[in-house]
């Protein structure tokens, strides 16, 4: 029998990762949706015809965000799901979602993310993998696009950060579904995932499929192309960042100080990414750190008695004399 073409591409895309990184436990998020749902299945088939006899144990593990109604049973479904698929082990956690300054979606991200690292770390999982698509990738990175947020955005979702893993940008949320389809996997649909309140769902149903129609048909490929290629671009760049940084700014009394005189050598580029990783060294939200913080923090260094910047987690950044000085805001 000739394996479906959707199944096929979802359990390539899985094998790399893992022939890869060989892990010996590996946690798979799992919403329900036919994206995870289908990465779950493909793991799992991955997993026991691995070329080492052992093979890797798979943990399925699901958070409950309590943002709708109904969401204790759908996830106590999900949990029933995962182990029908062949997980090894299942997890699920309910968390509380708080917004500190961030949209809905973005602390949703932030506590789902943190339980999964509790996860990853509980059964001693090197690697954590996450259901997302080419779909979103190119819906992410046309947001990026919008917001002019400069190449960081641009880039979308990166491959793998820490523990985790996005082994699907190659793949289609049409082949994720397909694949569940050709293996009788029933999967839920999040009701936010076409609810006009959300920016992304508007996206989604709305400016893909009319610049489908009026760009190029490949759109969506097309972004998330332009994403892949950024992100080696930013790898490099960060590179560079990485050695200035390590140069001209050092730590001292619970302050983080840049020296201006060393900075003041560096390409603007590089420069901005320095004075964005003093500021998260002292504090800063990684997640509200915007580009027109670093342009203010750009100001700063380059005006002589230029107003404090306050940014978000409660850190001032002042010049005082040759050095920009992050501290903790009074």
């Amino acid at each position: 029998m000739t394996l479906p073409p959707a199944v096929a591409a979802v359990r390539s895309a899985v094998r790399r990762v893992l022939e890869a990184e060989r892990p010996p436990t590996v946690v798979v998020a799992c919403s329900g949706g036919a994206d995870s749902l289908a990465l779950l299945a493909a793991t799992v088939f991955v997993a026991r015809t691995a070329r080492d006899a052992t093979g890797t144990h798979v943990v399925g593990t699901v958070v409950d965000h309590g943002l709708q109604q109904g969401s204790a049973e759908h996830t106590a479904r999900v949990v029933e799901q995962m182990a029908a698929l062949g997980a090894d082990e299942t997890f699920s956690a309910t968390v509380s979602v708080g917004s500190a300054g961030l949209g809905v979606e973005a602390a949703a991200r932030e506590a789902r993310y943190a339980v999964l690292g509790q996860v990853a770390a509980t059964v001693e999982a090197p690697v954590v993998l996450l259901g997302h698509t080419l779909d979103d990738q190119a819906e992410t990175v046309l947001l990026g696009l919008a917001r002019g947020s400069g190449g960081r955005s641009i880039a979308g979702m990166r491959r793998g950060f820490d523990v985790f893993r996005r082994p699907l940008l190659d793949v289609t949320r049409a082949e994720t579904e397909a694949a569940c389809v050709a293996e009788g996997i029933a999967w839920w649909t999040d009701p936010h995932n076409s609810d006009p309140r959300f920016l992304r769902a508007r996206v989604r149903a709305e400016v893909l499929p009319v610049l489908a129609d009026v760009l190029n048909p490949r759109v969506r490929h097309n972004l998330a192309r332009t994403a892949d290629l950024l992100q080696d671009d930013l790898a490099a760049l960060e590179e560079v960042a990485d050695a200035a940084y390590d140069d001209i700014v050092s730590g001292r009394d619970l302050a983080t100080e840049v020296d201006l005189t060393g900075l003041a050598t560096l390409p603007r580029a590089i420069a901005g990414r320095v004075l964005r990783r003093a500021a998260l060294a002292a504090g800063a939200r990684d997640a509200e750190l915007f580009a027109v913080h670093v342009e203010a923090l750009a100001r700063l260094a380059d005006a002589p008695g230029g107003a404090a910047v306050q940014l978000p987690g409660h850190v001032t950044a002042e010049r005082r004399g040759s050095v920009v000085r992050f501290r903790p805001t009074a």
